[in-house]
């Protein structure tokens, strides 16, 4: 289903989905494609999105203060065509701007692992994950928690099951 429950759970998650999204990408079916977009604060609702093959993932997002952020976006499909990866980070580790609301999702599959930071990993530092009541997880978006999300989000990280043609 989701991330795993438990402090203990969640640290395995942690620990073993950086390795899994390498080989995820390392050994993908279709070529793994990354593109930089601008996260632009301002107020209002602007949405990001790219496919592979059948899948899709789409970050919609508002933002306050600053200026324009470079971010990433990195999506793949396992060699046996069972999982789709996305990834939605700032490159830099941190972002400075005010998340007023954030969701991620996708389209062809239904997710099996996500998770939110409020700070990405970068020279060293770990990354930061929200707090569990921050942000929600459906079968096919992850998003903030309205009234109990803190506004920081620097990645997101989504794992989901493909449907299988069963013969």
């Amino acid at each position: 289903m989701a991330a795993p429950s438990g402090r203990s759970g969640r640290r395995l998650w942690a620990a073993l989905m950086p390795a899994a999204l390498l080989c995820l990408a390392g050994r993908a079916a279709e070529e793994p494609s990354t593109a930089d977009f601008d996260v632009r604060p301002g107020g209002e609702v602007h949405s990001f999105s790219r496919s592979l093959g059948d899948y899709t993932c789409t970050f919609t997002y508002s933002a306050q203060g600053g200026t324009n952020e470079q971010w990433q976006m990195n999506i793949g499909v396992s060699e046996d065509n069972q999982l789709f990866s996305c990834s939605v980070w700032r490159p830099q580790g941190k972002s400075y701007l005010f998340f007023t609301q954030f969701k991620a999702e996708v389209k062809g599959a239904k997710i099996e692992y996500a998770m939110a930071y409020s700070q990405a990993a970068v020279g060293g530092q770990s990354d930061v994950p929200l707090k569990q009541e921050e942000f929600e997880i459906t079968e096919t978006t992850v998003s903030h928690r309205e009234g109990k999300f803190r506004f920081e989000l620097s990645k997101l990280m989504i794992v989901a099951k493909t449907p299988r043609d069963e013969l």
